[in-house]
């Protein structure tokens, strides 16, 4: 997570709406840019993006007329991704695992797009301030739901909070060398976060 504590944008965060014509090229934008960003770094030409998106400039500066409005909507689309992934596993998995899978999830979020996020310039004063307090406001809720579940269920601590696991979460993401040791640092943060009923059911932790 980026040191202004960036996280998802709601996954509920109300789009204006468009033509159907032009929600598909904003779509087609956004997900080539994601790809080209991955691929070639957040600086890569933006006629690449148009290229590969398969519309042309007119079109893409139509959409986006500048690349840190590009590179907001692509941001907003991966952490919104995210945040739509803490539903889907509180909807398949047992309350304890849906948890730290989803927080495996963040720590290779925040690996990953930690520079994307970073390179999101401020256009007027306080306001990247403002995006970075949004998608972290949205993060948050997603890891308090997934939290409340896991002590509901009596799997997790009691006296544990979001921000506390986000903060763990973050630092393994910035820290860890590679995916394998940050794996096995979730596995520690998991051991001691464990209740004492859900160590005895699981002689595997």
């Amino acid at each position: 997570m980026p040191s202004q504590s960036a996280g998802p944008a709601p996954c509920s965060e109300p789009r204006r709406r468009r033509r159907a014509d032009a929600q598909r090229n904003y779509d087609l934008l956004v997900a080539a840019a994601r790809n080209v960003f991955h691929d070639h770094g957040v600086h890569a030409p933006l006629d690449d993006i148009a290229r590969r998106a398969g519309v042309g400039n007119a079109t893409m500066y139509r959409h986006f007329p500048t690349r840190r409005e590009l590179i907001i909507a692509v941001y907003s689309e991966e952490v919104a991704e995210l945040c739509s992934r803490s539903q889907s596993l509180l909807a398949e998995h047992p309350p304890g695992d849906a948890l730290f899978d989803w927080l495996q999830d963040f720590i290779a979020h925040v690996a990953a797009k930690r520079d994307l996020a970073l390179s999101i310039t401020d256009e007027r004063p306080g306001q990247r301030s403002a995006l970075f307090d949004r998608w972290h406001e949205s993060m948050l809720t997603a890891a308090s739901a997934l939290l409340i579940r896991a002590q509901s269920a009596g799997t997790v601590r009691a006296d544990l909070n979001a921000s506390e696991l986000l903060a763990l979460a973050n630092g393994i993401a910035l820290t860890a060398t590679d995916a394998t040791q940050a794996e096995r640092l979730v596995v520690l943060v998991r051991q001691g976060t464990d209740t004492p009923s859900a160590t005895a059911d699981d002689g595997t932790r």
